[in-house]
């Protein structure tokens, strides 16, 4: 059996994860679901890390996702725990030191996101409807929370403090519709900070809500190519 740590990216709820961990836990694996504080001004990385690491309490090799912003976390709780194995899911990939604040320059992710979009004939300006919530099902958003979680400024300031990738298997995954981070810009930014390539699901950016089954399948997967 295999332990899944499943970390949300910004605003932090839980509930990002409901429809990927019950189908973690039926293939027989145990699925936590972690909650952070996104709204909390006085919590950044650190404090982030922190609860990921006491969520993972005394387990061992766990294999731990992060979506989104949570590729900043990821990092640091390899760093601190028994991490067997890191997937990113449409994840932003920090360098040793990087500020998620400065990471959207660095990357060139709101060039690349506008780029896309005039391509593809949609809004060029941010919106969470356009971006967000486009490939996800109205039944699925009306049984989710009334307001989602804001993230606060503090975590984009504090630098992401680690020296190197641990020596671990490293997957990105890549939500092939993923308007926020399209996955041509996400192909190259593991390339020139991961040395990895992508591999596509379909989805957007909240995949784990618009195809979890995809998702799910993906991330079974890997773990059965730890155990052969």
């Amino acid at each position: 059996m295999g332990t899944f740590v499943l970390v949300p990216g910004a605003g932090g709820m839980a509930w990002y994860w409901h429809r990927v961990a019950p189908l973690i836990r039926a293939a027989g694996h145990e699925a936590i679901a972690v909650d952070l504080p996104g709204d909390d001004g006085n919590s950044g990385l650190a404090a982030y890390a922190d609860i990921v690491i006491r969520a993972i309490a005394k387990r061992s090799g766990v294999i731990l996702v992060a979506q989104s912003l949570a590729g900043f976390t990821a990092p640091l709780v390899c760093v601190r725990a028994p991490v067997r194995m890191a997937v990113f899911v449409n994840a932003m990939i920090p360098e040793p030191g990087e500020t998620a604040g400065a990471w959207w320059g660095a990357t060139g992710a709101v060039e690349a996101r506008q780029k896309a979009a005039t391509r593809r004939g949609y809004a060029t300006e941010f919106d969470v409807a356009t971006y967000f919530l486009h490939d996800v099902p109205q039944d699925v958003l009306r049984a989710g929370p009334e307001q989602p979680r804001e993230e606060a400024d503090a975590v984009f300031g504090e630098p992401c403090r680690f020296e190197r990738w641990p020596d671990i298997p490293i997957h990105v995954l890549a939500a092939r519709d993923d308007r926020f981070f399209p996955v041509e810009f996400q192909r190259r930014v593991a390339r020139e900070r991961l040395g990895k390539e992508v591999e596509e699901i379909p989805g957007g950016h909240l995949v784990a809500l618009s195809n979890p089954e995809g998702l799910t399948d993906r991330l079974l997967a890997y773990e059965r190519g730890l155990t052969r």
